[in-house]
């Protein structure tokens, strides 16, 4: 499919329903409103196309970023290319779902994950905590740096509470991955759990609730899942 066919295809599959909650989850202008579910079926049409992620990428639309993320090549994806994506990826939904997964998944995920957590913008530093959680979630525990994911704990364990909003949730999510996936820091991590406790972030008109990090990697042991790693990251 060429961009002009996709784009249509968008507008074709988008509803005012769908695009008023999303609306409500942050999306900006344009965007058609174009489910996930839908989207994947284009996913299933166009499967990997790198040149065609590019092009829909820059277009600003909400929707064919999304998509973007979804057939972008993850195994030649430069890291240029992913920092200019991620100070373009302004809605959580993009940035956090689709970059940081991306990154994750190529072989800079660490790298710019590293970065892009101490980066003044709200969104490029939830991003970043993102692709930190998502690289632990796919990569062999002989690829992680232990020691730095344990360092990374002790970070939030002290900086939490005082980060910006969906920083707060980001790193949130990092304590349940760090535990959920790498065995040997169960504990610190369900130590730090424990310590910072409830995360408060401000999710605005939405019902999306922050997960309890506690209450998830307990889950999560109760399911003998400890250590098993996901196939992939973007979905």
């Amino acid at each position: 499919m060429q961009k002009s066919e996709v784009m249509e295809a968008l507008a074709a599959m988008g509803s005012e329903s769908t695009k008023k909650t999303l609306l409500r989850h942050g999306a900006t202008e344009p965007l058609d409103g174009v489910k996930v579910a839908d989207l994947k079926k284009l996913l299933k049409k166009i499967k990997t196309n790198h040149s065609l992620a590019l092009e829909l990428y820059d277009t600003g639309h909400a929707d064919a970023m999304y998509l973007a993320g979804l057939i972008a090549n993850a195994a030649t994806v430069s890291r240029e290319e992913l920092q200019q994506w991620a100070a373009a990826a302004e809605w959580y939904m993009v940035g956090e779902y689709m970059v940081a997964a991306l990154a994750a998944e190529s072989p800079h995920g660490w790298e710019l994950g590293m970065h892009w957590i101490d980066d003044t913008r709200e969104h490029v530093a939830t991003i970043g905590w993102a692709a930190l959680s998502g690289w632990i979630s796919y990569r062999d525990n002989e690829h992680i740096d232990q020691q730095a994911v344990q360092q990374l704990l002790d970070r939030i364990d002290k900086t939490i509470h005082g980060e910006q909003n969906r920083v707060r949730y980001t790193m949130n999510g990092f304590v349940i991955a760090a535990g959920s996936y790498i065995p040997e820091l169960l504990d610190r991590a369900k130590a730090v759990a424990q310590s910072i406790g409830k995360v408060a972030v401000n999710v605005g008109d939405t019902a999306c609730k922050v997960p309890l990090a506690t209450q998830y990697i307990e889950k999560i042991e109760k399911m003998g899942r400890i250590g098993k790693k996901r196939p992939y990251v973007r979905c």
